[in-house]
């Protein structure tokens, strides 16, 4: 069997992580821009981080348009790649000052949605789309003979 960077199964389950997932970093980007004193590039000013407008509104639109892949299931396991990259980054500048200075279990309750979606979207760079993907509809096309 070839194998495909789209391919997948037709896993039903895979559909609510996908579900989870891509309404969460949906949701997430545009809060960004809604309340971005709070969530977009105040919150990411207060962190430290530099050039907070530039990185928010940066985050913000990687999070809405992989969280809109994510949803369709298109290109599902590209569309990861950022959304890990950004959970990583969260959970380096939020949670290891909670590790330092509150301890183990505290900093643990407060990522917990934070690992949820690194994990979420690990199993679908893994799985990628599943039952409803673009990705599925795609490979399940038959090819076009050539003449």
């Amino acid at each position: 069997m070839e194998y495909n960077i789209l391919t997948t199964d037709n896993s039903k389950t895979t559909l609510l992580i996908r579900l989870m997932v891509g309404t969460v970093f949906l949701s997430e980007g545009i809060q960004k821009f809604l309340f971005a004193e709070s969530l977009g590039a105040g919150r990411f000013a207060k962190i430290g981080l530099p050039s907070p407008e530039f990185l928010g509104n940066f985050v913000g639109s990687f999070e809405i348009i992989c969280g809109v892949l994510v949803l369709l299931g298109f290109i599902t396991r590209f569309a990861t790649i950022p959304l890990i990259a950004i959970m990583l980054v969260a959970i380096a500048t939020t949670k290891t000052e909670i590790l330092i200075n509150d301890g183990f279990w505290k900093m643990m309750h407060d990522s917990r949605t934070d690992w949820a979606m690194l994990l979420g979207c690990v199993f679908l760079l893994v799985k990628d789309g599943g039952f409803g993907s673009v990705d599925k509809m795609l490979l399940s096309r038959p090819a076009k003979i050539q003449e």
